[in-house]
């Protein structure tokens, strides 16, 4: 069966139409298996006019990417006017609120594995280093001591949120709610805890060395 031929959009709506088309498909298959006909087949229009509005099946690919994570930063971008405390619950939520709702989209296109395509791999690590700044800029929100390898802590918190959102077992009273404590809790802790401890200092006196 083929598509109802599709009524003229203007060019904007049209390429915003592929691409959820293409954010849809890549909910039900890899990337590799990306299919520019069947995009085009869904949208209603011919394979030719697809790549009117995108160079190549490549360039396609990356815009889908873009568009992924572009909603991603935006749902989780608070308000600066808020206090810490609010500014930091509404960034969590907002980031579990996305992962719920788009969560095969999240797993295969934000968290997906890495791809042969740089451009794509950099759209993916340039969102990763924004949720990270998040984290520093929490950091700095509270007053909390500067200390060395800030950035890899930061991230290392992320990759934990990540796996703590996707996996945890929401269909359980009250885990919504237990979830946000969590991401909140364990923040806090990872920021306490010094990547360099202090000197020991001098031996005490009468004590032998073993």
């Amino acid at each position: 069966m083929t598509a109802k031929r599709a009524s003229r959009l203007a060019p904007e709506r049209r390429r915003a139409q592929l691409l959820d088309i293409g954010l849809q498909l890549l909910t039900e298959q890899s990337p590799d298996e990306l299919s520019t006909d069947e995009v085009a087949r869904r949208a209603g229009i011919s394979r030719g006019l697809l790549f009117h509005y995108f160079a190549s099946k490549r360039e396609f690919h990356e815009a889908i990417v873009r568009k992924a994570c572009d909603e991603l930063i935006a749902a989780t971008t608070p308000d600066p006017s808020l206090d810490t405390e609010a500014w930091l619950d509404a960034a969590m939520s907002g980031f579990v609120d996305y992962v719920l709702a788009n969560r095969t989209a999240y797993l295969t296109v934000v968290r997906g594995a890495p791809t042969g395509n740089p451009a794509v791999q950099e759209i993916v690590d340039e969102t990763h280093r924004t949720l990270a700044g998040r984290v520093l800029a929490y950091h700095r929100r509270v007053g909390l001591p500067d200390q060395p390898h800030l950035d890899v802590v930061a991230q290392a918190w992320m990759a934990l949120s990540q796996e703590a959102t996707v996996n945890w077992p929401l269909h359980e009273p009250g885990a919504r709610d237990e979830l946000n404590r969590f991401l909140k809790r364990s923040l806090t802790a990872v920021l306490a805890v010094p990547v360099r401890e202090e000197s020991a200092g001098p031996a005490r006196t009468g004590m032998r060395a073993p």
